[in-house]
């Protein structure tokens, strides 16, 4: 093994020689030299193939391509000759029937040399499998020859040269997985809310996928790359500062750089000339740069202050740390001088790869290593002739299988591809480099490995420690604004002296200037200098998405088709369209005004009522009260005029029965109520305006073929359209003044605008005019800025506190509308005739109230003359049952005038006064007799006396105090 290993570097120095030498051989004929010393070398490495087969393992011949001029060249080749040496040292494997032989081809950096060694490999050394190549460049052409010889073409860092790995299955990376990379960077991205990235790289084929790669994760967590700084790998100073200067001509300030380790340093020491690594801004490295600290050391180290970098995880373990101790003594030993510790990640890659190759070639077996002719070698060229490799297929497809535990972590490879699961996040700060968390698809960004945590502390470039907001102002740039040319509606936005004032302008100017930061602004207005519009609102906003103006600022409606070239804020004004009417007068006074407060059924229902009462009252006070006893015309007129003289309070007949005066006692709150509610309606109609719209809805208009005016230079026309309304029948107006002289003559109907326009016009002319209809749903006016402009959420979250602290309604009063109120004059405002419905309740009381008042006298009347009921009931006679209760209603009792009498009246009261009881006797016994009722009989005396001479019944109290 020694000594086919110390062949490997023999063959290895033939064809690499010194970077000296190999700086000199650049003649033309440096390809024919360089081909014809690698087929010598051919010939004796089959040699030493029949060599190794004599010692009973079959060899599997692997070829490396690599650059020994560079760092990762050195270092993965002691990586990889240390790999061959501990695999087949342990006794686990003495059995082992294949053994892996690496034959190495230094062929610098060129791509056409990495072409040429892949030819010779697969054609006179007649490789199983190459290792290699360093860079994306050379393996294009390498990928394409794997795939032709179906040989597998397996690097440690080159990435695959297409987008698809299905389109080269024979090219296989063994390295970190740039796709698991940039979730990671995204994840980053994600935990300090950064809006917009930059991605920063090197101008070759390294970053074919990267690219792709990282804009998919970004999207995915809500951030975007807004462009692409490329640089190429020899650009100079002077290309690398004008890179710079893009950089800092832009908004956004969080980077992603990836290249070499050479463009690397150069660009970050310009950089930091420029002032591009203080406060504010945000570098983040992509693994395949991270190891320049370890190349490169102090240098990159004192220009990258606050850099934070992504790199796979390895477990520091000791087996790990055996093996860099190893690799320190052969490096040293082959490489005096050289600065480097251990072996960087990529060595540990190509390490891991060495060994699962030695695993694969074992697992597959020994296979006849001769290639078979290709389908398609009838070409003239070395590559049309290549032939592919049964044997190659082979440990390809075992490879692909390969599973284990390695330097780097477990090895397993998926979509040609190895997988890659965890990263871990450092930060440079002074000389050192600081784990401050890591990233697992589990937990994304964590400070700890097997948790979720916070992140540790982490010091951004300038020193601090508070995470940057990822956006900065462009150095010295003063931002433009655009300003509409508005002839009318002042109030809202106008230019003047160079300066825009109104209310769009102060709002904007007091969030500007509420933020941590300074931003100066320029106004700019949009007009031609001639006292005249440059163009439509449309085309204002058009020159935002072309750069032209940084943000307009006035009444520009946030609208859909707009939004697609700008972003707005959100509105900061009241958002919908309306209509704007003439309101007319509608009351007609007429000598018969004053019946319309109330309707016809509620007058109807209140005469009932009235009618209703004065005929309770008089049943109940007709037997004791002689105001209401008298002829029947006259009890009738007593009915009709108690009952209506109520109205006023102005009843002259005395109420003597409880009962009925309970009656009107309710009754005369009802009609309180009733005549309160008359005089109010009453006043309302003849005093206050009753104004309606002449229009209640576009139908309408649209139908009588009215026209309708709109404002000039808006959407409304757009708008106006789509409801149906013919383009001849619009009108444009510019001004408050031109609506009013427009509505006032009639020459339109209506006028439809969006509702800050039209409060501002009642706030002058509120009298005759309202707003009507629907209200069709817009968004209101909103601040356009850039797409992505960072500016945008900070002016949304400054509108939303001025909109929360009232601060916006104290603006909208002081520019627009005033502390001037003027509600919409519909018809929920016109004053309406009052309904029976209204005071159904009111009736209902009062008619419970008189019918339980009318029950309970006739109750009690009876209850107090039961005894002639009951008397007449058991004669037999049912003539005499129902004549007793008319009599009883029809004879006047005057118990109730006797208590309102004084002592005195008491006492001179004939004692002989007839009862009612006699005269309810007297009359029970002539139903009974058989002689005539209508004259006593002779000698009877009086009917009333001779009743009370046969039923006395008691004294009454007069009687008994007249006798003492």
């Amino acid at each position: 093994m020694k000594a086919g290993a110390a062949h490997h570097q023999v063959a290895a120095g033939g064809a690499r020689s010194s970077p000296g030498r190999a700086a000199a051989l650049r003649p033309p004929s440096r390809l024919l030299l360089a081909v014809a010393l690698l087929l010598c070398l051919a010939g004796a490495e089959r040699g030493e193939g029949q060599a190794a087969g004599e010692t009973g393992r079959r060899a599997v011949d692997v070829g490396v391509i690599l650059d020994r001029t560079t760092w990762l060249g050195n270092v993965s080749w002691a990586c990889m000759e240390l790999a061959l040496e501990d695999f087949y040292a342990d006794a686990r494997r003495a059995g082992y029937r294949t053994r892996v032989r690496l034959h190495l081809r230094d062929t610098g950096p060129s791509a056409v040399d990495a072409a040429l060694a892949g030819v010779d490999l697969l054609k006179n050394v007649r490789v199983q499998a190459i290792v290699g190549p360093q860079t994306s460049t050379q393996a294009k052409f390498l990928a394409e020859l794997g795939n032709k010889a179906s040989v597998p073409i397996i690097s440690f860092s080159a990435d695959s040269p297409s987008r698809s790995s299905s389109q080269t299955p024979y090219f296989i990376r063994t390295a970190w997985n740039d796709s698991s990379q940039a979730k990671a960077i995204a994840s980053l991205v994600q935990k300090f809310n950064w809006r917009e990235v930059v991605p920063v790289i090197e101008n070759d084929d390294s970053n074919t996928r990267f690219i792709p790669d990282l804009v998919d994760a970004l999207g995915h967590v809500g951030s975007r790359v807004s462009y692409r700084c490329k640089i190429h790998s020899s650009a100079g100073d002077d290309e690398i500062k004008g890179a710079i200067s893009s950089l800092k001509g832009n908004w956004t300030s969080v980077f992603v750089v990836r290249m070499s380790y050479q463009l690397a340093l150069k660009f970050f020491r310009l950089a930091k000339d420029e002032g591009m690594m203080g406060q504010g801004f945000v570098w983040i490295m992509a693994y395949g740069l991270t190891d320049i600290f370890d190349v490169v050391g102090s240098p990159a180290l004192d220009v990258m202050n606050g850099v934070v970098g992504v790199e796979p995880y390895v477990e520091d373990t000791e087996r790990l740390q055996d093996f860099k101790q190893r690799w320190h003594e052969k490096y040293k030993r082959e490489n005096p001088g050289t600065k480097l510790n251990g072996p960087i990640l990529s060595g540990l890659y190509a390490y891991d790869t060495v060994w699962a190759l030695a695993l694969a070639a074992e697992k597959a077996g020994y296979v006849n290593s001769d290639f078979l002719p290709s389908e398609t070698n009838n070409g003239s060229t070395d590559f049309d002739k290549i032939n592919t490799s049964k044997a190659a297929e082979k440990l390809h497809d075992a490879f692909l299988k390969t599973s284990f535990f390695g330097m780097t972590g477990k090895f397993h490879i998926q979509d040609w591809k190895l997988v890659s699961t965890t990263y871990k996040i450092i930060n440079v700060v002074g000389q050192d480099r600081k784990v401050i968390g890591f990233w697992t698809p589990g937990f994304n960004i964590s400070g700890n490995l097997n948790k979720k945590a916070d992140l540790y502390a982490i010091i951004w470039p300038g020193g601090s420690d508070k995470a940057p907001r990822g956006w900065l102002l462009p150095a010295n740039r003063t931002l433009k604004i655009g300003v509409p040319f508005k002839p009318g509606f002042g109030n809202f936005i106008q230019f003047e002296n160079g300066k825009a004032t109104g209310f769009c302008a102060h709002v904007f100017e007091e969030v500007i200037h509420a933020l941590p930061y300074e931003v100066p602004i320029h106004y700019k207005e949009f007009g031609d200098g001639k006292g005249e519009s440059a163009g439509t609102y449309d085309s204002l906003i058009y020159k935002v998405y072309l750069n032209e103006f940084d943000a307009v600022v006035g009444d520009v409606t946030i609208l859909a088709n707009r939004s697609l070239y700008v972003d707005f804020t959100l509105p900061y004004t009241e958002s919908g369209v309306r209509m704007l009417v003439p309101a007319r007068d509608k009351r007609q006074k007429t000598a018969w005004t004053f019946l319309k407060p109330l309707s016809a059924d509620l007058w109807l229902g209140t005469g009932a009522f009235f009618v209703f009462t004065g005929f309770i009252v008089w049943f109940i006070e007709h037997r004791t009260n002689k105001e209401f006893r008298g002829p029947p015309a006259s009890q009738i007129g007593s009915i009709f005029y108690f009952s209506f003289s109520t109205l006023v309070f102005a009843h002259r007949e005395k109420i003597v029965n409880n009962l009925s005066r309970i009656a009107v006692v309710v009754w005369l709150f009802v009609v309180l109520i009733l005549q309160q509610s008359y005089t109010a309606s009453l006043s309302s109609i003849l005093t206050v305006e009753q104004l309606q719209p002449t229009v209640t809805n576009l139908d309408e208009v649209i139908r009588r073929g009215d026209y309708v005016g709109y404002l000039n230079d808006s959407f409304l026309p757009g708008f106006l359209k789509r409801l149906k309304i013919n383009e001849s029948k619009m009108i444009p107006f510019n001004s408050p003044e031109e609506y009013n002289d427009a509505l006032s003559t009639g020459r339109v109907a209506v006028i439809v605008d969006e509702i800050p326009y039209l409060k501002l016009f009642l706030s002058k002319y509120c009298h005759n005019y309202t707003m009507v209809g629907p209200t069709y749903k817009f968004d209101g006016f909103g601040y356009a800025f850039p797409r992505g402009s960072p500016l945008t959420p900070e002016i949304s979250r400054g509108i939303l506190k001025l909109a929360s602290s009232g601060r916006m309604v104290e603006l909208e009063k002081e520019f627009l509308y005033g502390d001037t109120i003027c509600p919409d004059k519909d018809d929920s405002q016109t004053s309406s005739s009052l309904t029976l419905h209204s005071f159904i309740g009111l009736f209902m009381i009062t008619g419970a109230s008189s019918l339980l008042a009318l029950v309970l006298h006739v109750g009690i009347t009876l209850y107090n003359n039961r005894t002639h009921l009951i008397s007449a009931c058991s004669q037999g006679s049912w003539r005499g049952s129902l004549v007793i209760p008319s009599k009883i209603f029809h004879e006047h009792d005057d118990s109730f005038n006797t208590r309102d009498k004084d002592e005195t009246g008491i006492a001179n009261v004939d004692p002989l006064v007839e009862n009612p009881w006699s005269v309810s006797n007297h009359i029970i016994e002539n139903f009974d007799s058989d002689t005539d009722m209508g004259s006593p009989a002779e000698g009877e005396g009086t009917p009333g006396r001779e009743v009370s001479n046969q039923d006395p019944g008691p004294p009454s109290f007069a009687y008994m105090h007249s006798e003492r």
